[in-house]
Parts: structure tokens; C-alpha cells; sequence
């Protein structure tokens, strides 16, 4: 009976970790998680980045993506490209300290305003070749003129 117990505080301090029943269903359906932790920090584009050591490696540091980043929706569209480079060293283990509390050292070849990625969209880079082709399309040929 204590089991039950401990898992029904389990899942209220989920759902209220999430802004209540409203919160939990929307964060379930955008990311198919629910997960609370200790808030590390918050990045300039308004991403919320948590850790919760009781997890295992690997799954003890997430993020909760904002709803919108550079004037795109991003509600529905959550992309991994969205975390910023200096973000992106603590959320895969690659340092222990966060950002904001150890920022990172500035670097010429590090942007100012991140870019998620836009391939698959009109803005994606396409390379101009320089080649020639090595199949050419078929031209019918012209009828004879008299």
C-alpha cells in the first residue's frame, strides 16, 4: 500500500511541477515527457534547461524548448538545433558547470544570434557545382522545315 502511496505523491508532484492537469497534457503532447527537476538555467531565446541527478546519466539534463525562437512558432516544432552552443556543452556532459555560472570564453568562430537549423526549408544552402553534368536530359529532336 506504501508503494502506491509514494507513486500517486510521485505523479502529483509531476502534474504540478507542470503548471497542473492543463500543463502536464500540453507538455506530454509536445515533447512525450514529463519530467521535473532542479531549474539550471534559462538561455537568452528563452529555452529552460533542468537537471534532476536522481535520473541516470544521459537522461538527468533536459531542456524545455521556448514557443518561439528568431520570430518562428516553435510550439509544435521543437528541434535540437534550438540549443545554443554554449548550452549544448553542458546538456550532453560534456562540462559540469552551466552557463550560468561559468560563461563560456568568446570566440570569433561563435555567432551572436543562433540559427536553428533550416535545411528542408527555402533558406537551406545549396551548393552551385562547377562541373559539368554527366547525364544531360533528352531534347526531342526538330521536325525538318521545307
Amino acid at each position: 500500500m506504501a508503494e502506491y502511496v509514494q507513486v500517486l505523491k510521485r505523479a502529483l508532484k509531476h502534474i504540478g511541477g507542470h503548471g497542473g492537469a492543463r500543463g502536464a497534457i500540453l507538455q506530454l503532447l509536445r515533447v512525450n515527457d514529463l519530467k521535473t527537476g532542479n531549474l539550471i538555467g534559462i538561455d537568452k531565446y528563452g529555452n529552460k534547461y533542468y537537471e534532476d541527478k536522481r535520473n541516470f546519466f544521459g537522461r538527468h539534463r533536459w531542456v524545455v524548448y521556448t514557443e518561439e525562437m528568431n520570430g518562428k512558432n516553435t510550439f509544435w516544432e521543437v528541434d535540437g538545433s534550438m540549443v545554443p552552443p554554449e548550452w549544448h556543452r553542458w546538456l550532453h556532459s560534456m562540462t559540469d558547470d552551466p552557463p550560468t555560472t561559468h560563461p563560456p570564453v568568446p570566440r570569433k568562430f561563435i555567432w551572436e544570434n543562433h540559427k536553428f537549423n533550416v535545411s528542408g526549408t527555402p533558406e537551406q544552402y545549396v551548393p552551385y557545382s562547377t562541373t559539368r553534368k554527366k547525364i544531360h536530359e533528352w531534347i526531342p529532336p526538330k521536325p525538318a522545315s521545307k
